[in-house]
């Protein structure tokens, strides 16, 4: 089943279950599918659907940070319980061991193919590893595994 009528189903059973804050945020969800199926023109790969819920989990994740900065905790507890919800609907996320382990494993593989990498290589280690993370199935903060192929890299 797709990620966008799975999306659909849930909806339904939430408004049964008279839930109104999960029925919110899922109608949210299906907005901004629906808004980027529109710009696109087309139906969107579930792929292409996931994008967009890193994107809106990433939004709300600035808009923690903005609240919690200007004391509104209400708000930003609000904002993470969105976060849960959409989070449902993602893939499992990677622990920070497990991209250790798979940049460790990707530049080594890079490495036999060519010369020792170092700094200036971090585009293509980071492509490789964004490559593999997809490929895995697992999703993991940009951030994070920017850090940890820097660290490496300076090696």
């Amino acid at each position: 089943m797709s990620l966008s009528k799975k999306i659909d189903q849930d909806t339904v059973a939430a408004m049964k279950a008279h839930n109104a804050a999960r029925t919110g945020v899922l109608r949210m969800v299906k907005a901004a599918i629906k808004n980027k199926e529109i710009e696109k023109r087309s139906p969107l790969t579930d792929t292409e659907a996931l994008q967009v819920l890193t994107t809106m989990i990433k939004q709300r994740r600035e808009s923690i940070d903005q609240f919690t900065k200007g004391n509104r905790a209400d708000l930003a507890e609000k904002e993470a319980a969105e976060i849960t919800i959409i989070e449902e609907y993602m893939p499992k996320a990677a622990g920070e061991d497990e991209i250790r382990d798979l940049v460790e494993q990707t530049i080594a593989d890079l490495a036999v193919s060519g010369d020792d990498l170092g700094p200036k290589d971090m585009g293509m280690a980071m492509k490789a590893v964004q490559a593999q993370l997809q490929q895995k199935g697992l999703r993991a903060d940009g951030r994070l595994v920017s850090e940890i192929v820097k660290a490496r890299l300076a090696k």
